[in-house]
């Protein structure tokens, strides 16, 4: 069950809804929660690309296995965004993302003591099972404690997130070089559990409420999709037209964060130390669309100009990293970077396309699993390619042609229409 009450000192969701409250409004603590979340949600992804080679000393690691490594996040989150809602509706929201957390901290501890690659991809694995959680839970979890407040709240974890990439990436080599690969991956485990802590005291702050509104009908609503969403969700040609945004965007972002550092030494001839900075330049450039994207989001009727914008970033970017690798390189990166505008898009697309609680969960759940799904094949064609052609040639082609593409599928979200309305015209 969820952990807090319609009777709890937390303001039930009609009177916020009914009357804005200051962010701090009996809420501080689930505020606080959801933005250490959203700092652990990227830390796992971006903390094993830029210091590989120092890695391979101790385990090696060709392009197979690095590949491998590069899919575990997507698929980690596809998996956890299909099966998520049946341990979330019985153990509740906080419950199972406090879990989730414990998880996170385990899985960096266990792959920066790995000695062979299945421990590493073990570690890993963990790890992002526990940041997948976080993915799912955290949109229905603003839309529960901050239904007056979604763009907002949404933009702070959104930039938050973008930050979580960007420090890993900018901090493993100077940590690796200082104290060795084991002490950079496993430092984020006290990250961790730092963003434990603010849902273990909402547990044990509401243990009595969650107890009293064992039965209550508000709880059970909004833990878990209601029956007739969470099977017609799949009819949606909104719902698979936000998925398939999502999946682009997650095709190309972690794509990126699995092959832009050595892509960027081989085609630019840049240092291992001038590859991760790009990284976290690449990372660092979401965060400005985090920023203002999600309010702009939930104000505009039509969004398919801000996601033709990303797509138009990602195209005029690689063709820069294609013509001209050397020249302004950071200038390609930076445009790369700013594509995964999409991203915070898609988050708020969640909430702002749909009425009820229960529909976000099951919207989040069905875009991000599918997107998931289909981003993971990222990492994997993009070291396909380069191992088949001996080049970064094609796959930068393909990266380019999955983006250009995506234009028609964001074109489609031009009319504000909810999924609900969309599911009564099926």
């Amino acid at each position: 069950m969820c952990s807090v009450s319609a009777k709890s000192s937390e303001p039930s969701i009609d009177a916020i809804a009914a009357k804005p409250l200051p962010l701090w409004a009996g809420r501080t603590m689930a505020l606080l929660g959801i933005l250490l979340v959203a700092l652990n949600l990227r830390t796992a992804v971006a903390a094993v690309s830029p210091i590989v080679s120092s890695i391979n000393v101790d385990i090696p690691l060709d392009a197979v296995t690095l590949g491998i490594i590069g899919m575990i996040p997507p698929i980690a989150f596809s998996l956890c965004g299909i099966f998520g809602a049946i341990p979330a509706r019985r153990l509740g929201l906080e419950r199972f993302l406090a879990i989730a957390m414990v998880t996170m901290a385990a899985g960096h501890l266990l792959r920066s003591l790995a000695g062979s690659f299945t421990g590493l991809f073990l570690g890993s694995v963990l790890a992002l099972a526990g940041a997948g959680v976080g993915n799912i839970l955290l949109p229905p979890l603003v839309k529960r404690y901050f239904p007056d407040r979604i763009g907002l709240v949404t933009t702070l974890y959104v930039a938050i997130m973008s930050f979580s990439t960007a420090i890993p990436a900018a901090l493993a080599a100077p940590i690796t070089e200082a104290n060795g690969w084991r002490l950079s991956l496993g430092i984020w485990s006290i990250v961790a559990i730092v963003g434990l802590v603010p849902w273990v005291l909402l547990l044990l702050a509401h243990r009595r409420e969650r107890a009293a509104a064992a039965s209550g009908a508000e709880i059970a609503d909004l833990a878990q999709p209601r029956e007739e969403f969470s099977g017609k969700i799949w009819h949606s040609r909104v719902a698979w037209t936000i998925a398939l945004v999502f999946a682009v965007s997650s095709f190309e972002i972690y794509a990126g964060l699995a092959w832009l550092p050595q892509l960027l030494e081989d085609i630019a001839h840049v240092s291992k130390f001038e590859a991760g900075n790009l990284l976290a330049l690449y990372s660092l450039m979401g965060l400005p669309g985090a920023l203002f994207l999600p309010v702009l989001t939930t104000r505009m009727k039509n969004v398919s100009w801000l996601l033709q914008l990303g797509l138009a970033c990602f195209v005029l970017g690689y063709l820069g990293l294609l013509l001209a690798p050397t020249t302004a390189t950071w200038l390609w990166v930076a445009l790369v970077g700013a594509g995964p505008m999409l991203f915070p898009i898609c988050l708020t697309l969640i909430n702002a396309r749909t009425r009820s609680a229960h529909t976000s969960v099951a919207l989040s759940g069905f875009a991000q699993g599918v997107g998931y799904a289909l981003g993971a094949l990222g990492p994997l064609l993009v070291g396909f390619l380069h191992d088949v052609t001996g080049g970064w040639t094609a796959p930068l082609i393909l990266l380019l042609a999955i983006a250009a593409a995506c234009t028609i599928a964001a074109a489609k979200l031009r009319k504000p229409t909810s999924i609900e309305d969309d599911l009564e015209r099926a």
